[in-house]
């Protein structure tokens, strides 16, 4: 709710402070007094473009302030938190927008500062403006379709929950085709690689095991002579080794006449020892150190095509084999790819049928609500003077590219102003009282369904009086029980219904002309209805018929 509205220094306003409360409030006051000043000034604070025409003549800057009364969960909050501003639960919102004499102009929200962009994505949550050039609110068919679905108090989260899934599934399904694709570009690499890889059958450890061996044998060509020169010292019957056996054997004999001989002989016993030894190990060497050309060459061979596989697929020898089994399954993939690919089409498949069950269903449901609306709108028709017009809810399907969470329909409000007239948008074929009432038609029959909470009507009452302004007040009252209305009027019938009564004037001074706003109490009111029923000069006549038009309200 709008609960206050401050402004300085705004075209012929010099400085205006006012509250507001629930219900219906009515602004009145002669032509040309300045009441479409309180409306620019509203929208320069819901982020309308910032004209310093709107500037006082003589000040530097103009500044509207605006408070709104919001529940901790309005949307408008939500909107906030989005944008990194700050919304205190239970304080007012407070838009506050400054607009220099030289063009630039800031704004801010409770204190902080914000884009104009912000402030016009605030203001369809906090108020809706309805005047003659509007092609807002119910005139922009974008909003439509939101509006018959509250109306109709109809199901649309099945639908947008089945298109959220059947979206899913075409984006996994596009995504398998998509590396199928990609990876069936790379198929007959894939099956050259893992030829090659399982021909070559590398195992771990493969190439350390060959780079030993290789260079062992590289060592036992080297020191072949060296070897064979040990082992003729040590075998055969003059080597060393037998030498020390023969000379144990003697000494064996003779050891007993001497305890020395005895000590030679346990020595003599040792090297004997450590000379087999020597020998087993040099047998053992000269066989690890064999040098065979053939089994070098093979040796150098593998080794070389292990490191150049490894080379070429930029991979340490001992990952061949990994990379070899990673391949393999790659290439298993892509010929087992096609029986995945069926699986994901049958999910999408059974997603988009389930999508459109639930989008079938929202079609049907919208039919019953047009109906409803369609009746609802036709019954508030002839009391304001529309008896001729025809109203209707077209609901028409959407091109495939279109369908989305919400359905696959296309909502419009339509009307035809004569019998026989073809059904057109409200915008394109109403005049602008016409176009008023039909606003409020539609507001009374949609029971404010999808609507701010604050409601602006600008001369919805052009160029009727009497009964229609009868019947406008009454709808406009019936509006007020959901909503806080304001209405700049011109029809003594529909301010004799306000809760509120502001009087707008101007004044002069001989050399400044100014604005003024007066909230009216219950002897102001009948003053300014009567003038409104009977111009300048206040008869007592009409002041006894104000007097009436009050106690009937």
């Amino acid at each position: 709710m709008l609960s206050a509205l401050s402004i300085r220094d705004v075209v012929l306003i010099e400085a205006l402070d006012l509250d507001f409360g629930p219900g219906l409030g009515a602004l009145t006051g002669e032509t040309g007094a300045g009441k479409s000043i309180l409306l620019d000034a509203l929208g320069l604070a819901l982020g309308a473009r910032a004209d310093s025409g709107l500037v006082r003549n003589g000040a530097q800057q103009a500044v509207v302030t605006a408070s709104f009364d919001l529940p901790d969960d309005h949307e408008a909050a939500e909107l906030l938190v989005e944008n990194g501003l700050e919304a205190e639960p239970g304080e007012p919102l407070v838009i506050r927008r400054i607009v220099k004499a030289d063009g630039g102009s800031r704004a801010t929200v409770n204190g902080q500062p914000a884009s104009a962009a912000l402030l016009k994505e605030l203001a369809p949550h906090l108020v809706e403006i309805h005047g003659q050039h509007d092609d807002r609110g119910l005139l922009n068919p974008r909003g439509h379709r939101a509006l018959l679905d509250a109306f109709g108090r109809i199901d649309t989260q099945t639908a947008a929950n089945a298109h959220r899934a059947w979206r899913a599934a075409e984006e996994r399904l596009a995504g398998a085709v998509a590396d199928l694709e990609n990876a069936a570009r790379d198929r007959e690499w894939l099956e050259h690689a893992v030829a090659e890889l399982n021909a070559l059958a590398a195992e771990a450890g493969e190439e350390e095991a060959l780079s030993t061996a290789r260079a062992d044998m590289q060592k036992g060509a080297r020191l072949a002579e060296d070897l064979e020169a040990v082992t003729g010292h040590l075998d055969g019957s003059e080597g060393g080794a037998a030498q020390l056996r023969q000379a144990a054997r003697r000494l064996d004999r003779i050891a007993g006449e001497h305890p020395l001989l005895a000590e030679a002989l346990e020595a003599l016993d040792r090297a004997v020892i450590e000379a087999g030894e020597a020998e087993d190990r040099l047998t053992a060497a000269k066989e690890a150190l064999a040098f065979d050309p053939d089994r070098l060459e093979e040796a150098e061979t593998r080794l070389f095509e292990l490191r150049a596989m490894a080379r070429k697929h930029r991979v340490e020898p001992d990952a061949l084999p990994a990379l070899a089994a990673e391949l393999s399954e790659r290439l298993g993939r892509i010929e087992a790819g096609g029986e995945g690919i069926a699986r994901l089409e049958a999910e999408a498949a059974a997603a988009r049928a389930a999508y459109l069950d639930a989008a079938t269903a929202l079609t049907e449901a919208r039919g019953t609500a047009a109906a409803r609306l369609d009746a609802a709108v036709a019954a508030e028709l002839p009391p304001l003077k529309l008896d001729a017009a025809r109203f209707r809810t077209a609901v028409e399907p959407l091109a495939e590219a279109q369908w989305g969470p919400a359905g696959r329909d296309r909502v419009e409000f339509e009307i035809s102003t004569n019998p026989g007239a073809p059904f057109a948008p409200l915008v394109k074929i109403a005049s602008g009282g016409e176009l008023s009432r039909f606003i409020l038609a539609l507001k009374v029959a949609l029971a404010e369904e999808g609507a701010a909470r604050t409601m602006i009507f600008d001369e919805i009452d052009r160029g009727v009086g009497g009964a229609v302004a009868s019947a406008i007040g009454e709808r406009l009252t019936r509006l007020a029980a959901r909503a806080q209305l304001l209405v700049v009027t011109h029809s003594p019938q529909v301010a004799a219904r306000a809760n509120a009564h502001w009087l707008i004037a101007k004044s002069h001074d001989g050399t400044v002309t100014r604005t003024g706003v007066t909230a009216l109490d219950a002897t102001g009111r009948r003053e300014e209805i009567a003038r409104m029923l009977s111009g300048a000069a206040v008869t007592d006549e009409a002041r006894a018929q104000a007097a009436r038009l009050l106690e009937a309200a």
